[in-house]
């Protein structure tokens, strides 16, 4: 069998490519997640229940830095009580490392508060870890844990 110069240039092409098309997936996936933590952000700001139920898995574990743990009724429950409103909410220094149908996000949480019984504000610093599964084309929140900076 003979092989001229543009078969084999053809055929190292290929081969190249196949080592692309994961990692432009990989990206694809990475801007996915990115949206819905971009949406989750947005759902607490508006303290949003129909954003929340949309964008988290059904068995969602959401723990919080005073060791709180909450099931996803729990915790849609709290995040809309009203009871304070955000006057600020940043996640600084996201980091996105997807495997598979899975994904990690870690950041720092910055948000100023205002209780609406009072007045009152206050500003919390956490890091935070939400692991995101891939659910058909979709990103839901499984667990979500923070900790005190």
């Amino acid at each position: 069998m003979n092989i001229d110069r543009r078969q084999l240039a053809l055929s190292a092409l290929a081969i190249g490519l196949l080592g692309v098309v994961p990692a432009f997936a990989a990206l694809a996936d990475e801007d996915a997640v990115a949206k819905s933590v971009e949406v989750f952000r947005a759902a607490q700001l508006a303290s949003d229940a129909k954003a929340f139920d949309a964008i988290c898995a059904a068995e969602l574990s959401y723990s919080h830095s005073d060791s709180r743990v909450e099931d996803k009724a729990t915790f849609i429950a709290n995040a809309t009580n009203r009871k304070t409103k955000f006057l600020s909410l940043a996640y600084q220094d996201p980091k996105i490392r997807v495997v598979g149908t899975a994904a990690i996000v870690r950041f720092n949480w910055m948000s100023e508060n205002e209780a609406i019984a009072d007045g009152k504000k206050s500003a919390t610093k956490l890091h935070i870890l939400m692991n995101w599964q891939k659910h058909g084309a979709d990103w839901k929140l499984l667990p979500r844990a923070a900790t005190k900076l």
